[in-house]
């Protein structure tokens, strides 16, 4: 996953310090091989260095240091073509960048008049604009919003769901590897599109008479457009109730799953509590579809990313 080297701990911050985030660098960092990287340093500005800010208009502002009014919008848009396909070439599960940066910000970001005060503050960072409109189904967010218990747990999520997926584009799949993906995924795609999620399954169906190539193509695209749409609390507890559905339980262990869905719907309990339940119960049923479905699973456990109680 690419990631703003300050927030790994590389002092390359205009001060010549950094932002070390505490969530990339601890919890996530086991999980993920990361890929730093800094566009004023590859630009070769050093750290310390002049701070840097976006002047003239939204539609087509320049990046300029802040005392000397050095332009080096040309300089960094040829490093974010440049970067953007390589990680393509490396195939990417995700990028976190610096909030708020003029280079790396991804909303928010002031672009200033002449006179020095802000015209907008709506914009995105230059290198991450470019890069985000070469990928715009990549899982992107700044280290600000990770902050935010709900925008965490759909960014991780995504990026599990698209290294699952690469490894299966990787091993060279073959049209049962395709259907035996699709169908595990059925009950996470489902929590975010159902349309597309058809959609998706039309692409599988036809995965034996096509160009194997095509399908991958296809596939990726339809997949990783159905994460971009979060998932609701309704869509989850359709969800639940169909996993509920397929498990044969005594009429009292229903009616407690039924209540405690009901919880969830209500924002007394967070969505662990359901899901931790019904995964309990598929084992002891031995319910072996609902239990191998990465709806309960999408991302290590250890993340603890679904205690938070939806809003």
């Amino acid at each position: 996953m690419a990631v703003s080297s300050c927030l790994l701990g590389e002092p390359v911050r205009y001060n010549g310090g950094h932002s070390r985030d505490r969530f990339l660098t601890g919890e996530l960092d086991p999980y993920v091989d990361w890929v730093p990287v800094c566009p004023e340093i590859e630009v070769g500005l050093g750290a310390p260095r002049e701070t840097l800010r976006q002047v003239g208009s939204a539609d087509g502002p320049r990046l300029v240091t802040r005392m000397t009014r050095v332009d080096l919008t040309d300089r960094m848009t040829e490093l974010a073509v440049r970067r953007a396909a390589e990680l393509a070439e490396l195939d990417v599960d995700g990028y976190v960048f610096k909030a708020k940066s003029p280079t790396c910000g991804i909303h928010g970001v002031p672009v200033y008049r002449p006179d020095g005060m802000p015209a907008d503050r709506r914009n995105k960072g230059l290198f991450s604009g470019i890069v985000m409109e070469r990928h715009p189904l990549l899982p992107v967010e700044d280290e600000g919003r990770l902050h935010d218990a709900l925008l965490r747990e759909s960014f991780v999520e995504r990026v599990f769901a698209h290294a699952r997926l690469r490894v299966l584009v990787e091993a060279g799949w073959r049209p049962r590897d395709l259907v035996s993906f699709h169908a595990r995924h059925k009950m996470q795609l489902l929590a975010h599109d159902p349309h597309l999620y058809r959609e998706a399954g039309r692409v599988v169906a036809a995965a034996g008479g096509r160009p194997h190539e095509e399908v991958t193509a296809r596939y990726t695209e339809a997949f990783r457009r159905i994460l971009c749409t979060k998932a609701s609390t309704g869509k989850n507890v359709n969800v639940l109730q169909h996993c509920l559905g397929m498990l044969a339980l005594d009429p009292v262990r229903r009616a407690d799953l039924v209540d405690v869905i009901d919880d969830y719907r209500s924002g007394l309990v967070p969505l662990s509590v359901p899901t931790t339940l019904l995964r309990h119960h598929a084992r002891g049923e031995a319910a072996a579809w609902v239990r191998d479905q990465t709806y309960f699973s999408p991302y290590p456990d250890a993340l603890r990313l679904r205690h938070h109680v939806p809003r």
